[in-house]
């Protein structure tokens, strides 16, 4: 078993157009599922799979993630001193929740030109990317395994989804080889084909663990669809130089960067909750026997 990365990258710097006007003067990221912003979940999710060095790519507007996971002495004080210490501790937590950097990405030049500006941080190490859209449910994680098969193979891996057809051209997609049950090599990557190019129907989502080398492909690649550095065409330049595998994960996944699936992970991430879940499911079978 090789070393395991410690290092995560979080790409931040978008400007959450699927959402507006919500997101007209605040970022998407910070956007609250249940009671907490959206790029909580991914922190979390990060520590939870063991990688406490985290670096979020930040862009203009984004100050107020910066002020969410740092110290608020001021919070801190009026909540000891009104002994509301279940608060307290809460608010504490998330300043304590791992070692997080910024960098800023000067131009929304795309996802390519996001990863790229992690390379100081990272210099020589494998680690992860993981994209603020996708909430990823913690019953259904998928980078612990993305993580456990990087220290078997020491390859890149990508957490891919089926999806429908006509969905496709949405995401990345790949064409692969099966090596086991929930675990497949990749030969191919394209970003956004048509239903009828496409490779297959797996797509790529927002989960990634990579070598140092993706760092000198990001270095050859040209502006693609849209001007934008796009990491879909890093990534087949990766592939050949060495192994990319992908890890498949079937439930669990919310595209939080769109309103229905904001919606979505909301009501399923509040059922989950012990306190919530039983009060908030009777409310909606109250709401939906209304509507019948």
């Amino acid at each position: 078993m090789h070393d395991l990365p410690r290092k995560a990258v979080i790409p931040a710097a978008g400007l959450g157009t699927r959402l507006l006007p919500a997101t007209k003067a605040q970022p998407k990221e910070m956007l609250p599922l249940v009671d907490r912003p959206a790029i909580q979940y991914i922190i979390e999710e990060a520590v939870t799979a063991g990688l406490n060095d985290i670096l979020v790519i930040t862009g203009r507007s984004k100050r107020s993630i910066e002020d969410h996971f740092d110290k608020s002495v001021e919070l801190e004080t009026y909540l000891e001193a009104n002994h509301k210490f279940e608060e307290l501790e809460i608010v504490r937590s998330i300043s304590d929740l791992a070692e997080v950097h910024y960098v800023r990405q000067g131009e929304p030049l795309g996802l390519g030109h996001a990863v790229a500006s992690a390379r100081q941080h990272i210099s020589n190490e494998a680690f992860a990317v993981l994209l603020a859209d996708d909430i990823i449910s913690e019953n259904h994680p998928i980078l612990p395994k993305m993580m456990e098969l990087y220290g078997e193979t020491e390859c890149s891996v990508l957490a891919l989804m089926e999806v429908p057809s006509a969905d496709i051209s949405l995401y990345g997609c790949v064409a692969y080889e099966e090596v086991k049950d929930g675990v497949v090599t990749i030969s191919q990557i394209v970003e956004k084909p048509d239903p009828e190019e496409a490779p297959s129907n797996l797509a790529v989502i927002g989960r990634y663990v990579f070598t140092p080398n993706i760092f000198s492909c990001l270095d050859h690649i040209t502006p693609g669809r849209n001007g934008e550095l796009q990491l879909t065409d890093a990534i087949s330049l990766l592939l050949e130089e060495q192994p990319v595998y992908g890890c498949l994960i079937t439930e669990g996944r919310f595209d939080v960067g769109t309103k229905i699936d904001y919606l979505k992970a909301i009501v399923e991430l509040a059922l989950m909750r012990e306190d919530l879940g039983p009060a908030f499911k009777e409310i909606l079978q109250e709401i939906v026997s209304k509507m019948n």
